[in-house]
């Protein structure tokens, strides 16, 4: 059960989601001393708001059926879901061959790097690539982009959006009558209509979007991706109590994982980077700390080599660390190219 259900005051919920407590399972675990000094308020009413949770708690536990495990699964059945796993392309060969095929669906994908190596851009080219036809190879779904740095370009989703068009109609559509229906039923501006887009200025407007999401996405069973650019951005600035952040990011992160496996959907996380002290000296790595490196099923890195882009599979259940090249063109994120130049796209 969620703390946006339990009858308190709209200011007691809007603390207790501000400081991480969004479930009843996260307010079970705390003492009323913890929660008084989180949330700001005095003894007395952390107590009532705990014995309110409390008996809401079972009060639904009552109400819900006690057969809650409904049986295993075999590894069997499992090798075989992850055979038939549908994947998202990223418009450049050699990165979907080190990703077994593409982005993977029912898993959290993190994306990080320097600025200016092509997060957004990437992001951008998600969210239209999953929205090619079914019968192209696409899976025909739409997409969530919550964007938490102002980096979401219109004109950008359309040119990415043209070119997607285009490579289709060249290289899956020879036929002439084909190619006439094809024109017809894929236009640019779908491409844009079908891309749900939310701006966020703060971390609590940021927790409120992810918890809003199940909803959301049970009223838009076609969505099959979420991209958020970047998943960072307000964590890096607005806290000062380390604790509190940790628990909001991993309450955030539960959320997704739960996200992508119940609607069998991507969640791609976009991150920034930061200095780390490794043996004295100073080494870029991804931002959020090593802590944050268990919420998501794979990472991938993002960096320069000399001029050439490369993506680097850092981490993952079912991939081997490998790299590959890539570039970001005005078509969008392509193969690689020997004359690539380094050039500033986001």
């Amino acid at each position: 059960m969620e703390v946006g259900s339990l009858p308190l005051s709209p200011t007691q919920r809007g603390k207790l989601i501000s400081a991480g407590y969004t479930t009843l399972l996260s307010l079970s675990l705390v003492s009323p001393h913890q929660l008084a000094r989180d949330l700001n308020v005095s003894h007395e009413e952390a107590i009532e708001i705990l014995k309110i949770a409390l008996k809401n708690g079972k009060m639904g536990e009552s109400n819900s059926t006690h057969s809650v495990v409904t049986g295993a699964q075999s590894a069997w059945d499992m090798l075989h879901e992850e055979d038939m796993m549908r994947r998202i392309t990223t418009s450049c060969g050699d990165l979907d061959n080190i990703l077994g095929g593409g982005i993977s669906c029912k898993e959290v994908t993190e994306i990080g790097g320097v600025p200016g190596i092509g997060k957004t851009q990437l992001g951008i080219q998600l969210a239209v690539n999953v929205q090619i036809p079914v019968e192209y190879g696409g899976l025909g779904g739409k997409a969530v982009y919550i964007d938490t740095e102002g980096s979401f370009m219109v004109e950008r989703v359309y040119q990415i959006a043209e070119a997607c068009v285009a490579n289709i109609m060249e290289n899956h559509v020879p036929q002439r009558k084909d190619a006439r229906v094809c024109q017809k039923t894929m236009q640019c501006n779908s491409f844009l209509e079908n891309i749900f887009y939310f701006r966020i200025c703060s971390y609590t407007e940021q927790i409120a979007a992810v918890n809003y999401l199940d909803k959301f996405i049970e009223e838009h069973k076609d969505v099959k991706i979420v991209i958020i650019d970047s998943v960072t951005f307000h964590f890096r600035q607005d806290f000062d109590d380390w604790a509190q952040r940790t628990r909001i990011l991993s309450t955030m992160a539960l959320k997704l994982m739960k996200l992508a496996k119940k609607f069998g959907l991507a969640v791609v996380l976009l991150n920034q980077v930061t200095n780390k002290v490794v043996e004295g000296s100073f080494q870029l790595s991804l931002a959020l700390g090593d802590s944050w490196s268990h919420a998501c099923t794979n990472r991938v890195i993002l960096y320069w080599n000399g001029d050439q882009r490369y993506a680097y599979i850092d981490k993952s259940p079912s991939l081997r660390s490998a790299s590959a090249p890539y570039s970001v063109t005005g078509k969008g994120i392509r193969d690689s190219t020997s004359h690539c130049k380094r050039t500033r796209m986001m």
